[in-house]
């Protein structure tokens, strides 16, 4: 007897998959509202930065890299896209880029680092959060 397995993943994993998360790629800076437990309190954290790569497609086991420099020193994390730790994910300025991966902005520094603004994509967010206020 054979079982289709990609089926009963996907079975399993639908009530844990989120709805409400923007459409981002890499290159986009976003902000990322993470809940932060310390000790019996929790408190929300965000983590602003570019989005160097998407792993693992469209699934619950998708995550996202978002790299951001602090103090001098570039910090990455790993999000896991479908956590419910993660309050809201907000688009903060889309950038163009030609690859999937960005890994190649861990080596450059300063003015070297930044990504051009992808105009196009920006005008259509903007229409669209001004039809969706209308």
């Amino acid at each position: 007897m054979t079982y289709n397995k990609g089926a009963i993943l996907r079975a399993i994993e639908q009530p844990y998959l989120r709805d409400n998360l923007p459409e981002f790629d890499s290159g986009d800076t976003v902000r990322i509202d993470y809940k932060v437990v310390e000790g019996n309190r929790t408190r929300i954290q965000a983590f602003e930065g570019v989005v160097i790569a998407r792993q693992n497609g469209r699934g619950a086991r998708s995550s996202f890299t978002v790299r951001k420099v602090s103090f001098g020193e570039g910090v990455e994390r790993v999000f896991p896209l479908h956590s419910p730790l993660i309050s809201a994910i907000t688009v903060v300025r889309r950038g163009r880029s030609r690859r999937a991966k960005l890994y190649y902005l861990r080596d450059l520094r300063g003015k070297a680092a930044r990504l051009k603004t992808d105009v196009s994509r920006q005008e259509e967010d903007r229409a669209a959060s001004k039809k969706g206020e209308q």
